[in-house]
Order: structure tokens, then sequence, then C-alpha cells
């Protein structure tokens, strides 16, 4: 991998942007997530994926340069192959936390939002600057930033090109957690992963199906999904294994049975 890096410890999968001097999000980068996230999701032994950005930000947003190119050859395959890259983050049935620091502009930030959770310093800063640049969000931006913070706040900060700070993105709901630096926030975010990964994969992966349920669901269906979902975990291992060390007054041991 020449622009990110892929480590395994306990269950926990970290991928590491590395693309001095921003983590600018280049199609090399993009490919090479894409691959990794097949590659988790085809290893049973990781419950967990942390995202986050090597020397001062998580993702500064596009390579201007490369995607300049590629909008003149391609516009409309340029922002589609990125939506498609950030629905399989969204889609992934395994939890992806975004730790941020520094700044997650443009598709940085549309690249954490379409993370399951997100923790921040609280002096980063976030924002989809794009019309600054006589262009749009394109991937996904627009849809996915109302989802949090509501379609006046997502106009506000769309239209203005004016970046939020990681406070007042905890302070909306952008974030979910605050933290004081990077070290910290990787911190939290292993603890949160590890959490995670202590629980049965197939729960979390029914969960995360669950929660994505009302994208291509109405709320009758996606309660039917939830009555099927739940039957079939009762039936599984992991469930008889979760009551039998709740009688038993013991930390439970999952293995995605």
């Amino acid at each position: 991998m020449e622009n990110l890096t892929l480590a395994v410890d306990q269950r926990i999968a970290t991928i590491t942007f590395n693309r001095p001097p921003a983590n600018a999000l280049s199609k090399g980068l993009l490919k090479e997530l894409s691959e990794c996230l097949d590659q988790i999701e085809g290893s049973p032994d990781v419950r967990a994926v942390i995202i986050c950005g090597e020397g001062r930000f998580f993702s500064a947003g596009a390579d201007i340069k490369e995607f300049t190119r590629a909008i003149a050859s391609n516009k409309k395959t340029f922002s589609e192959r990125g939506q498609q890259i950030l629905e399989q983050i969204e889609s992934f049935p395994k939890p992806i936390i975004a730790a941020i620091h520094g700044a997650a502009l443009g598709g940085g930030l549309e690249l954490a939002m379409a993370c399951h959770i997100r923790i921040a310093e609280g002096g980063a800063k976030l924002g989809l600057p794009e019309l600054n640049l006589g262009i749009i969000p394109g991937f996904a931006g627009t849809q996915r930033l109302p989802k949090y913070v509501g379609t006046a706040k997502a106009l506000e900060m769309i239209g203005t090109a004016q970046p939020i700070s990681g406070k007042e993105a905890y302070e909306i709901g952008l974030v979910t957690t605050l933290v004081n630096d990077r070290e910290e926030a990787l911190v939290k975010a292993y603890e949160l992963a590890e959490q995670f990964a202590e629980k049965s994969p197939k729960t979390l992966k029914y969960v995360l199906e669950l929660l994505n349920a009302n994208k291509t669901n109405s709320y009758e269906r996606a309660l039917k999904l939830e009555a099927k979902r739940f039957g079939e975990v009762f039936q599984s291992q992991d469930s008889k294994e979760g009551i039998q060390a709740f009688l038993e007054k013991r930390k439970p041991n999952f293995k995605g049975e």
C-alpha cells in the first residue's frame, strides 16, 4: 500500500492514511481503502475498524490536481466512484470508527460521515468548502450532512463553505465524542472498538444492517426485518453462550457462531 497502512491488533483493524502533507483523497488512496475493506470483511478475526490519518490531518479533502484532470475526462464517473467507496464504508458489516484530528474537509469529511462513529479533537476543522471552488460536494456530502445536523445547518455549512470546530461538531451531533488531541482520539477509538470486538459479530452485523434499513425499506418493512433477524440470532450459539454467561455471572466468549 502506497497511500495507507493496515494494522490488525486484538480483533481491531486500524487503517491509517499516510499521504503527506494533507492525506488528500486520490484515486490510489480510495482504491487501496476499498481493497483494505474487502480484506477486513473477509477476515473473521477482525470485528471492528478504526480509520485515522498520519501527520497533521485526518484528510484535508480530495487531491485537487488529480480530480481536476479526472473531472475533465469524465465528470460523472469520478463522483459515482467516490460515492460507491463511501457507501462501502457506511454499509460495512463491522463497526467503523473515524478518529479525526487536524482537519476533515471536503472529501475527508464526506468519508468521515460515512463511518458509523466519529471521534474528533476539539480544535479540528470540519467542513465542506467546495463552493469556494465553484463546485459542490460530490461524495454524498449533500445527503449525509443533513442526516446528522439537519437541513438548515447543512445549508449553512455548505453554503458558506466555512468549517466548524470539532467542539461545535460535537455540540450539533456531527461528532459523537470530543477529545483533546490525536492521541486521545485514537485511545478513545480503540477503547470503543474493544467493546465492539467483545460482542457477537453476527449481532453487530445485524444491528448495522437494521440501522441502515430505513434507506431502502419503509418503517413497516424495517420492523419485519428486525423481527426476522431477532429470530435468527436467538437460535445462534452466541445467543446460547450469552444467556448462559449471564446466568453464570461471567463474561461471555462470543465466537461468531
